[in-house]
């Protein structure tokens, strides 16, 4: 019984950090805040991670996962490797539109650390490589003849668009970008 509390705590804990930290940022984030939000004691928090950069490492490999399983289902649902190519950007609008959208939680919290070797750099980077090695599959299901070079250019439509959405209000970015990428896929036919 205990264990189920114990993992359920966890989850709060993980939930309520990752919600502040995509909304605010690291910074904005301090363990005041995260005892009030959670509704649990400071001594729960340090009882699972050993202090705040614990906390916002396991809360950003818990995103990690849940985004990219989103991603990639929803991606996955257009019936060809053309379509689901296409879909990347399509998905993406749909995320620009949705409440609460606040860019890229690994783009933003990368920015506010200085180290590359940083434990939250870490994860960013990661995470990233991941949805290139995603996209790098669907070029290879495309058929295309340099499937990494197409994929890197892609991460890089990706992160734009993202990037356009958020700084500029602009959700027509992800149509701008899937646009592009029709253009990059006329060329490699």
């Amino acid at each position: 019984m205990n264990e189920i509390n114990s993992n359920e705590t966890r989850d709060i804990i993980l939930d309520v950090a990752e919600k502040l930290i995509y909304k605010s940022g690291i910074a904005a984030t301090g363990m005041d805040l995260l005892v009030k939000t959670a509704g649990v004691s400071r001594k729960s928090i340090y009882r699972y991670f050993a202090n705040k950069d614990d906390l916002i490492v396991a809360a950003l490999q818990r995103r990690d996962e849940r985004w990219m399983h989103w991603f990639s289902r929803e991606v996955d649902k257009a019936p060809t490797p053309s379509a689901r190519l296409l879909n990347l950007f399509t998905v993406l609008k749909d995320w620009f539109d949705s409440e609460g959208f606040r860019g890229c939680a690994f783009i933003n919290t990368s920015g506010e650390t200085g180290d590359p070797q940083n434990p939250v750099r870490q994860v960013a980077k990661l995470h990233k490589q991941k949805l290139l090695d995603y996209v790098t599959q669907l070029c290879t299901e495309q058929g295309v003849e340099h499937p990494d070079a197409l994929a890197r250019q892609l991460l890089i439509l990706i992160d734009g668009a993202i990037t356009v959405a958020l700084v500029m209000g602009d959700h027509s970015a992800a149509d701008q970008a899937q646009n592009i990428l029709k253009s990059l896929l006329a060329d490699t036919e």
